[in-house]
């Protein structure tokens, strides 16, 4: 018995396990961040398609119709690539001479010194912006829905006390509208966790990439097989943390919608 303790203890404490574990952040920070960034766009969004100037109603109009319509997966591999290289062109502009473009031997980047070499930070960053934008698109329509939501007398009210368009729209219509958008911005954030999964696309070794790698039959001639196939060991672990994080952000978002609530007596949704 002892053995098989020992056995387990080491098995689980090696070096490759202490990565994937470590590899959790990266989920966690990719999708608070890119939360962030998908209420940020999705206020951007609403505000333009509440604008009275046609083309900034254009604009938002656009961005909500066309991203929401991008798979999640395409955006992902799109772009960080054109982000990458756009920097790359730009650089190359600067630092390039006919010298060294005729001295390169690959098609991209246009020489040696425009090449970026990034790392799993900026890969994260990456991430988080096409996060940020695809789910953006979402939270527009969801912003923009709770916007109309918000009694127009209120803002009538608040027009006749003297207050400006800005003091209308911040501290009046936008105050309002979190109580009837937070039930839509919680589902957006529960879609922006689920495509954390896709975080090794971009090169992150993340969790779902070493639980494939560590539930993978493993054999070294030195000591025989360590274990078979247990890959749906490693997933059930990702399906037990994925529930843990749905449990916690629903509390979480209660919490928020009972702080949102106070001081507004209006017809809101529970």
């Amino acid at each position: 018995m002892f053995e098989d303790l020992a056995f387990w203890v080491s098995y689980i404490t090696n070096g490759k396990h202490l990565t994937w574990y470590a590899s959790f952040q990266f989920t966690i920070y990719a999708a608070l961040l890119g939360g962030a960034l998908a209420v940020i766009f999705g206020l951007t969004g609403a505000t333009l398609k509440n604008s009275r100037f046609a083309v900034l109603r254009l604009i938002g109009t656009i961005y909500s119709s066309i991203v929401r319509g991008v798979p999640d997966v395409l955006f992902f591999l799109f772009f960080p690539l054109a982000f990458e290289q756009a920097v790359e062109w730009f650089v190359a502009t600067q630092v390039c001479t006919p010298e060294s473009i005729a001295a390169q031997t690959s098609p991209w980047p246009p020489c040696r010194e425009a090449n970026w070499f990034l790392g799993t930070t900026e890969y994260l960053l990456l991430a988080s912006v096409s996060l940020g934008l695809v789910y953006g698109a979402f939270a527009t329509n969801v912003i923009h829905g709770a916007m109309r939501a918000v009694p127009a007398g209120q803002l009538e009210a608040a027009r006749a006390y003297g207050m400006s368009a800005s003091q209308v729209l911040w501290r009046v219509h936008i105050r309002q509208m979190w109580v009837y958008a937070l039930p839509g911005l919680s589902n957006v954030w529960m879609l922006i966790v689920k495509a954390t999964s896709l975080l090794s696309l971009l090169q992150i070794a993340d969790i779902v990439l070493w639980a494939d790698r560590l539930g993978a039959p493993n054999f070294l001639p030195t000591v025989g097989l360590v274990h078979d196939d247990w890959r749906w060991r490693y997933y059930l672990v990702l399906f037990l943390f994925y529930i843990l994080v749905t449990w916690l952000s629903e509390r979480a978002f209660e919490a928020i919608m009972r702080r949102a609530g106070r001081g507004i007596l209006s017809e809101v949704p529970a």
